[in-house]
């Protein structure tokens, strides 16, 4: 088991535990975060939408071009923006801190 801390739009930090190779959208649902995950993890929505620590950001694996283009629809998106959907977890990830975005933009409803 390994430990993700989620810090909410208003500050809170809720601690969930998860198995390595669990994805880390999954874990945030089960959490109770505030993300829809509306394509299912296919990577055709940005409303997974994280950032991610800054001293972690850099102990992910780097996100594929496909992921940067849908991070581009993101509201609120920054420098360590991800797409939850795309991190799967591993046991060096144990103490990963990620913020939930205070914003959200479906773009499958227009």
């Amino acid at each position: 088991m390994l430990s993700v801390c989620f810090v909410t739009a208003e500050g809170d930090r809720v601690m969930a535990q998860a198995e390595p190779g669990s994805r880390l959208l999954e874990v945030a649902q089960s959490a109770g975060m505030p993300l829809e995950g509306t394509c299912e993890g296919q990577m055709a929505c940005s409303t997974c939408h994280v950032i991610v620590a800054s001293d972690w950001f850099s102990r992910l694996p780097e996100a594929s071009a496909d992921e940067e283009d849908m991070l581009d629809l993101a509201a609120g998106v920054c420098r360590t923006s991800r797409l939850s959907c795309q991190i799967e977890l591993t046991s060096e990830m144990d103490g990963l801190e990620v913020r939930i975005p205070g914003v959200s933009r479906d773009m499958q409803i227009r």
